[in-house]
């Protein structure tokens, strides 16, 4: 575009030589270009704008825009009515191009002011200038040309053809001999831009007949079309009256209809190139939120001005919601509002975020009800109070008053998911048929891409509660033990997995430690999950050895079907011996950490076949462990990445395992960065670890009590001992009632075995009796004349928590009294 200003041109200021006249005839002004970078710094100084303003490109770059571009002031009123381009008075039009430069417009502007420059002091100038949303670092397009110079080039002089507009563009038709020169010139322009891209730019200009500014693949800047040229000034007009006549639902004078339909096909043309724009920027993701706004921006500035987003409250929370009709009793959450207004001029009288109904009366409830859009010209001060009147002490009328308005309803599938209000400034031409027309298809299309989102929002809430329900909600401190788990899943398209872990509290103050992962993903492998997860708690309440519950859980992964896999690493700490008891069913190794000097290792252990394999045995071993260390468990997805050695993952995992950190949690947080720094897990991950931090000897006391009801005294009196030891005498009279009870029905259905109490202290008061009777106690319901059943209702009463278990030598009854506070 700055092609205009070569060969031969004297280095003067201003427009008005002879190189500029020799180019006039083939339809082309000269202009200067510049480019601003986001620093409001000049980036690109043409040589046009060299001759305009009388600053060398190496006197320009690098300097600030404001201090080369100093605006001094619009020209007024009684200096100049000529007519450039629709710009006849150019009242407050400078101080836009000083707000464009500094940053404060946000969409394209243009006019005429009067400029402070190098040797004749002031210049003249008409200007444009287009915002750069694209990548790298140019921020604004300015375009400029000598007003004076203009007028002198063209041949607007007494008796010449009046000219209503001119901007930088090319006319409709005009032959173009520069256009390899162009496509060589427009990587200058936006540096961005290679030549064959202007090229092709060059090759939609000459074929549609105006110009296209393209900085990114998915961002253009349209340049105003229709340039005006004396030697086509009529013909021009007669296409612009017939346009003109179409847009407003006027009949075509027969004169301009063949003209006018030539224009027609082109601004119909221009339109659908605009709905293929905005159908390329939405739609981007299935994030609802990122949707939302991608919709919003989509069509400001070059459709509108001010657009504003409402959504259903159902579809904001990614529900459903019922058939039928919005009401007055719909509640309508705005979610998105774009604008070129001021900053913040809307913030705090529409907020983003607030919720409200629309009466019958307002164009809005009239677009919701009917599915159409509705046009509103002009808002008039009656319908400005009217709409006003919803928002309680705040007054929107000065926002909304004066200017044009369109209501586009967002559909999908016949169903009103929310609306757009789209607001043009006062002095832009307002909406019409043509613009209902586009803003319909618009909100067709964008109302499809937010149902899409709505309903991926939905099925992710329902895969995410569906995980959610079958993940154990474990509690941070078990007997002997603290415990931190995560799970992520392994992609946004699957949040259900079949990734798994778990802990079961046990007979004589142990815990089961549990992680499994099925092969696969999705529902099933979700649903094969939470089979073998029961299954292992169903199992682990059995207290069954490790080795013949994993022979268990391979029994039934056979029945439930072939194509039943898992891996599984089930482990039993016992705290008061300090050993962990573990076997495996092909599950990755965990690590153990060493409190007494901070050394991690993969604990060596028989791998064993995955569960439903079935016919291999699986086998335990038994470790010792101290306070304080820490056993890590947890799944492949963690530790393996396609194309590299799992090998590499587990030492990079128990590398990771071994530095110290403030939590449990934190410690989790840094394993999880350590194994996946880029974000490229693609697999689910289950972690679970426990700091192993035991029983002291000290908080333990057992008792081997015989078979004689007279024993039961005694349990009695050896609890209440020990408890005054402990400190704990607040706890004496309830454990006392409570171990009698549970030691009266031991000593009764025991067969030759004594009777074993165990007391231990931790987080908890917990009393376990132990005997040889395999019967598990149950409640009863006892009548008034009933002598017995009312045993185990006073310990269900009285302790925070109480159950009965099976073992190899019979069953365990136990309950827990919660410690006082000191």
């Amino acid at each position: 575009m700055d092609h205009g200003t070569e060969r031969g041109a004297p280095p003067s200021r201003g427009a008005g030589n002879g190189a500029a006249d020799a180019h006039a005839a083939a339809g082309r002004v000269p202009l200067a270009v510049v480019v601003v970078d986001r620093d409001g710094l000049v980036s690109h100084w043409s040589r046009g704008a060299r001759r305009l303003f009388g600053v060398s490109r190496e006197e320009a770059i690098g300097r600030t825009a404001v201090d080369l571009l100093p605006v001094s002031g619009a020209l007024p009123d009684d200096e100049d009515t000529r007519s450039y381009g629709g710009f006849a008075a150019y009242d407050g039009l400078g101080p836009d191009l000083e707000s464009s430069l500094d940053g404060g417009l946000s969409y394209p502007a243009s006019g005429r002011a009067r400029l402070t420059a190098p040797g004749d002091g002031r210049v003249d100038v008409l200007w444009w200038a287009y915002p750069l949303v694209g990548p790298g670092r140019e921020r604004l397009l300015v375009l400029a040309a000598d007003a004076d110079g203009l007028h002198q080039d063209i041949g607007l002089d007494e008796g010449a053809v009046a000219v209503e507009r001119i901007a930088p563009a090319f006319a409709l038709h005009t032959d173009f001999p520069g256009a390899d020169e162009l496509a060589r010139r427009l990587p200058e322009i936006l540096p961005s831009m290679s030549v064959g891209e202007g090229a092709r730019i060059v090759a939609q200009i000459l074929e549609l007949g105006y110009p296209v500014l393209e900085f990114s693949q998915n961002d253009r800047v349209p340049v105003t079309p229709d340039w005006g040229v004396p030697r086509r000034a009529e013909r021009k007009a007669r296409r612009e009256r017939a346009a003109r006549a179409a847009a407003d639902g006027l009949p075509v004078p027969q004169d301009d209809l063949d003209e006018g339909e030539d224009l027609e096909y082109v601004a119909v043309r221009e339109r659908l190139e605009f709905l293929n724009e905005v159908s390329g920027k939405i739609g981007t993701s299935l994030d609802l939120s990122r949707t939302i706004v991608e919709v919003s921006r989509a069509v400001v500035p070059r459709f509108t001005d001010v657009a504003g987003t409402y959504l259903r409250e159902q579809v904001v929370a990614g529900e459903g919601f019922p058939d039928g009709v919005p009401d007055t009793t719909t509640m309508w959450h705005r979610v998105a509002l774009e604008h070129t207004d001021e900053p913040g001029r809307w913030d705090d009288v529409v907020p983003v975020g607030e919720a409200m109904p629309f009466p019958a009366h307002t164009p809005f409830f009239q677009c919701m009800t009917t599915g159409d859009p509705v046009l509103v010209p002009r808002i008039s001060e009656q319908m400005g109070h009217a709409i006003a009147s919803q928002f309680e002490k705040r007054d929107i009328r000065p926002l909304i008053t004066g200017r044009s308005m369109l209501v586009v309803p967002l559909k999908a599938r016949n169903v009103v998911l929310g609306f757009m209000i789209l607001l043009r400034h006062p002095e832009r031409v307002e909406f019409n048929d043509m613009d209902r027309v586009t803003g319909a298809e618009l909100a067709a299309r964008a109302g499809l891409v937010l149902d899409n989102a709505r309903m991926y929002t939905f099925q992710e809430s329902v895969a995410e509660t569906l995980q959610d329900s079958m993940l154990p909600h474990i509690p941070p401190r078990m007997a002997g033990c603290d415990i931190a788990t995560r799970y992520l899943p392994g992609t946004l398209l699957g949040r259900v997995g079949g990734d798994w872990f778990d802990s079961v509290k046990l007979p004589g103050a142990r815990t089961a430690l549990v992680v499994g992962d099925v092969m696969g993903h999705g529902l099933n492998s979700a649903a094969m999950m939470g089979q073998l997860r029961t299954a292992v708690q169903t199992m682990a309440a059995l207290d069954l050895p490790p080795a013949q519950l994993l022979r268990n859980l391979d029994d039934l992964a056979q029945r439930l079907g072939d194509t039943y896999l898992a891996t599984c690493l089930y482990a039993v700490y016992d705290p008061i011996a300090s050993e962990l008891h573990l076997a495996n069913a092909g599950h990755i190794p965990p690590v153990i950490v060493r409190a007494r000097d901070g050394r991690s290792e993969l604990l060596d252990l028989p791998t064993g076949a995955p569960i439903g394999v079935g016919g291999v045995p699986f086998e335990a071993v038994r470790v010792r462990v101290e306070p304080g260390d820490r056993l890590l468990m947890c799944t492949d997805g963690l530790v393996e990445v396609r194309g590299e050695d799992i090998g590499v993952g587990l030492a990079t995992l128990t590398e990771s395992a071994a530095h110290p950190a403030a939590s449990m949690d934190d410690a989790c947080d840094a394993i999880i960065r350590a194994l996946n720094p880029r974000g490229g897990r693609k697999d689910d991950v289950a972690l679970l670890m426990a700091r192993l931090n035991g029983i002291e000897p000290d908080d333990v006391a057992e008792w081997r009590i015989t078979l004689d009801p007279a024993e039961v005294g005694r349990a009695r009196a050896v609890v209440r001992e020990q408890l005054h030891d402990w400190g704990l005498v607040k706890l004496v009279d309830a454990a006392e009632l409570l171990v009698s009870e549970l030691v009266t029905n031991a000593v009764r259905h025991s067969h030759s075995r004594a009777v074993e109490l165990r007391l231990v202290r931790g987080d908890t008061l917990l009393c376990e009796v132990d005997d040889d009777d395999h019967d598990l106690p149950n409640l009863l319901s006892a009548g008034p004349a009933d002598e017995q059943g009312r045993g185990l209702r006073v310990v269900s009463t009285l302790a925070r928590e109480w159950g009965a278990s099976r073992t190899k030598a019979g069953k365990t009854v136990w309950f827990e009294l919660t410690l006082p506070r000191r």
